[in-house]
């Protein structure tokens, strides 16, 4: 179930002001009470709005705490720093320091606990936090591509795969780190990850390399040759 009431639904106007207010005291909640001891009715109270404001917006405690951490994660910004390495880096310290908050932390391992047994709530986290985040990969390899520094991808398919692993092998890398091991991911850490994860970005795509055409040595047809002087260019085409 969406929480988000429908644009069409007639009524009162949703106050902006009131949806900040209460997802800011769920997360004040979620640090202070912990998942099981947290309430619609003091997030109400914490918010100044009544309870009923709560249920028109949200079908219950799981969506509301989606929602809180979802809103965190829209902090996220990707800065132009002048190259693909440098722009990683920038993007996984920001993410590193969402989670490193204790309102992100307690709301983000409560709701992935409770997904674990709640398919609806699962789907509810990919489409409020991972796919609105995933328009950081998007936009940094669209940006890397026009540098030069990444391959293109031309396949639709075969690219909406690679920003889902990229996105999967940038956001466990960092979850595990900060969350399950609870080690800091600080400036050496990102720079260390960043070069082992930039051989892989930087490669040529398999399809590619395995439709190329090979001319074993010796075997073939020969290019035809050129007059030393004319029409030779920068990568012999």
């Amino acid at each position: 179930m969406q929480s988000r009431t429908p644009a069409s639904r007639t009524g009162r106007p949703r106050s902006a002001a009131a949806d900040t207010a209460i997802l800011a005291a769920t997360r004040e909640a979620l640090v202070e009470l912990g998942w099981s001891k947290l309430t619609l009715g003091d997030v109400a109270t914490r918010a100044g709005v009544a309870k009923t404001t709560l249920y028109r917006r949200w079908a219950g405690k799981n969506e509301l705490v989606v929602d809180a951490v979802a809103e965190l994660f829209d902090e996220l910004q990707l800065p132009d720093r002048g190259s693909l390495a440098a722009d990683i880096e920038g993007v996984v310290l920001q993410f590193a320091a969402i989670l490193a908050r204790p309102e992100a932390k307690s709301g983000l391992m409560a709701v992935v606990a409770e997904a674990t047994r709640d398919d609806a709530l699962r789907e509810r986290i990919r489409a409020s936090i991972v796919d609105r985040q995933m328009r950081l990969v998007l936009a940094g390899r669209a940006r890397a591509q026009r540098r030069g520094e990444l391959p293109p991808e031309p396949d639709p398919g075969e690219s909406a795969r690679t920003v889902d692993l990229i996105f999967d092998v940038v956001a466990g890398a960092v979850v595990h780190r900060t969350l399950v091991s609870g080690k800091p991911a600080d400036e050496d850490w990102v720079r260390s990850f960043t070069r082992l994860l930039l051989p892989g970005l930087t490669s040529q795509p398999a399809e590619q390399t395995a439709t190329a055409p090979s001319r074993p040595a010796g075997h073939g047809t020969r290019a035809p040759s050129r007059p030393a002087g004319h029409g030779t260019t920068a990568d012999g085409a």
